[in-house]
């Protein structure tokens, strides 16, 4: 993929939170992504697609934009959050070409799970 391609595409999310091992922890064992520690106050993930970060460096900022994760099988995607510590906050949902659910981070943000109808 050349550069020009990669223009005005989502290229990498961030997200301010209180404590990164509590981060790291969660989403590695909600959604099996890898992490790369850059000292206590950073730590960059992958989730194999997509890449971002975990900073302690701002203030928290619960609700900001809205992250949304692919799932094959939502109920299973759902228990490993809940197992994880996360907090569902909208039981899953049909729309036109699909179902979700939103659920909260140890920290406070919404993230949503779909899946294809």
């Amino acid at each position: 993929m050349s550069a020009a391609s990669n223009d005005r595409r989502i290229d990498y999310v961030e997200f301010v939170v209180a404590d990164i091992p509590r981060a790291r922890s969660f989403y590695e064992r909600a959604f099996g992504w890898t992490m790369t520690d850059y000292g206590s106050e950073y730590c960059a993930f992958t989730d194999g697609r997509l890449e971002g970060g975990f900073t302690t460096i701002g203030t928290v900022r619960p609700g900001g934009p809205l992250v949304v994760l692919y799932a094959d099988d939502l109920a299973v995607v759902q228990t490993g959050i809940e197992a994880a510590g996360g907090r569902i906050v909208k039981a899953a949902f049909d729309f036109p070409g699909g179902r979700r659910f939103h659920f909260c981070d140890p920290d406070g943000y919404e993230l949503a799970v779909w899946t294809k109808a």
